[in-house]
């Protein structure tokens, strides 16, 4: 009843105060009008739906779907966030959390554990890839879910928590007390000289205190000597805190140098943000990695060295996020993250490549059409466009993994091979960087893969299905059953025959999923990094010297 009172006290206080304002102020903004009429609408349905419902209402939950209805209503990025959504809000902005420091996985009816974070608890306490969670503090974790296990883990830090595991490399089942830390996941996996002096920074997010771990693996790598050029590695990086990538920037430009720019609904919302910082690597050759999925920070960072012809940008064309978000508090310990401004890089070109403010006739997002892409020029006078992400200097083909591996890794078998392996080979030691998956591994792999269900269908064998469907129903002559018969013959993507045509593939994860187990995620970083394309095409563009400066000195942009 309390709850039933407190509704009708809002509608009758929101329906008066519409009544007084629209009376003493006739001639009030119809967008006021509209507000007031739907704020209205809105307390009337949750008093009807919590009153007169034939089921019982959960009023939360209707709160909860109308403020996510209301958010999406806006764009993909504006979102309700609740008492419980602050926590994970907290862990996408600081990096940081209260638990031991692994990721967990499924497996069966149980959760395992991944690998764990070098030097956190998980790690120190004995916690190995693939310990099955069998108990947390004298509880049965049998057939629970990851996020019940993940909530059990975690709490305040200086707790402890009482797992009970059953070892992946011998199945004998062993207690262990962890106490729990403030876990701050690393910005930077791994920084390092990789060939002929070039230096490389592999940077994962924008967090609090992103520009400071850069700052230090620029440091280390400068003190290893001469530092003849750096790849900063921003390939599908979200993106975060913007202040950090005006930090990062300030330590490859002067003092004082404008980055990015954000604006509101009008100039008078306009401020900038320039570096606060003396340069310690300005002059430094610079090439940034980006592709389809480096978004927001990382396209400010990008975007604002490529204006200042500050670095070569390299890869494929950005995401297009250039909405900055704020967050207003709701009351009752809930708050509204949504969109109150655009970046703009210094060319004055904004990165936003889609307008969420108005929609296609079939519903889908608008892009910005070429015949509103505008010009801009660089520092040097290089001309670059508008119209949605940064587009590179130097354009790299995509690389894309096969979708037979990327189903071997979704399903699991990848990681409990790997944790096969390891129970065969855990007192080995590997060179991170010159690891191989030998031949004979290779075949125990496939043999391991040989009696699992793998759902799969190449790109060919469906193209092959549509074209007979398609026969079928133009009634075309008999005789080109035959061919397709054939045709489908020749296709060869059963399960074994794609152990040998995506080989390539398959072991590059395998092999990265090892070296993880050998040595950390900054192991196998440093393991991509030295056997990736990408980044030795920029540390080749680096060394050619006279390509480097005439890139930066005279190279327009196309527009797409």
């Amino acid at each position: 009843m309390r709850r039933v009172i407190q509704i009708c006290s809002l509608v009758l206080a929101v329906s008066l105060l519409g009544g007084v304002a629209f009376a003493q102020q006739p001639q009030r903004d119809s967008a006021d009008f509209e507000l007031g009429r739907a704020i209205e609408i809105l307390s009337n349905m949750m008093y009807e739906l919590d009153t007169k419902y034939v089921g019982k209402a959960d009023v939360d939950k209707l709160l909860s779907s109308a403020a996510f209805g209301m958010s999406r209503a806006t764009d993909p990025y504006s979102q309700y966030l609740s008492e419980s959504d602050m926590d994970d809000f907290d862990i996408m902005t600081t990096g940081k959390y209260g638990g031991i420091g692994s990721p967990i996985r499924k497996r069966g009816d149980y959760v395992v554990f991944g690998q764990p974070y070098e030097g956190f608890p998980a790690d120190e306490g004995g916690v190995k890839a693939g310990d099955k969670i069998l108990m947390i503090d004298g509880e049965d974790m049998h057939s629970r879910s990851i996020d019940d296990i993940s909530k059990a883990l975690r709490g305040d830090p200086e707790t402890d928590v009482v797992v009970c595991v059953e070892r992946s490399y011998d199945g004998k089942r062993e207690e262990l007390k962890l106490r729990r830390r403030r876990i701050a996941v690393p910005s930077v996996p791994y920084a390092g000289i990789l060939r002929d002096g070039v230096g490389y920074i592999a940077h994962n997010d924008f967090i609090h205190g992103s520009y400071d771990e850069v700052r230090r693996a620029l440091e280390a790598l400068m003190s290893e000597g001469e530092l003849r050029g750096l790849v900063l590695d921003y390939r599908s990086n979200g993106g975060g805190v913007m202040r950090e990538a005006v930090g990062i920037a300030s330590l490859f430009v002067d003092h004082g140098e404008r980055v990015v720019s954000i604006m509101g609904r009008d100039s008078l919302s306009l401020r900038h943000f320039a570096t606060e910082y003396k340069p310690i690597a300005k002059s430094i050759p610079i090439v940034v990695l980006v592709n389809g999925l480096s978004a927001s920070a990382s396209e400010i960072l990008a975007g604002s060295l490529q204006d200042l012809d500050r670095a070569v940008v390299m890869g494929q064309r950005t995401y297009g996020k250039g909405l900055v978000q704020s967050t207003a508090y709701l009351g009752y310990n809930t708050y509204l993250k949504f969109t109150t401004e655009k970046y703009y890089i210094p060319s004055g070109r904004c990165i936003q490549a889609h307008d969420y403010t108005s929609r296609n006739s079939d519903g889908t997002i608008a892009q910005v059409p070429d015949s509103l892409i505008s010009e801009y020029v660089t520092r040097g006078g290089r001309r670059v466009y508008d119209g949605g992400g940064v587009v590179p200097d130097v354009k790299l083909e995509p690389q894309y993994i096969s979708r037979f591996a990327v189903t071997l890794m979704r399903l699991g078998y990848v990681e409990n091979w790997c944790d096969e392996y390891m129970r065969r080979h855990q007192n080995d030691t590997i060179d991170v960087r010159t690891f191989t998956i030998s031949d004979e591994e290779y075949a125990n792999f496939v043999n391991y893969i040989a009696d699992k269900e793998v759902e799969y269908e190449s790109e060919s064998r469906r193209a092959l299905k549509a074209l007979e469907k398609a026969l079928e129903s133009d009634l075309y002559d008999e005789a080109l059953r035959g061919e397709i018969e054939h045709l489908s013959e020749l296709i060869k993507d059963d399960k074994i025959s794609n152990m040998q045509t995506y080989r390539r593939d398959i072991e590059a994860m395998l092999r990265s999923e090892l070296v993880l187990r050998y040595a950390y995620t900054r192991g196998a970083t440093e393991h991509y990094a030295v056997n990736d394309d990408e980044v030795q095409q920029a540390i080749d563009l680096i060394l050619n010297e006279e390509e480097y400066r005439r890139i930066l000195r005279e190279q327009h942009l196309s527009m797409h």
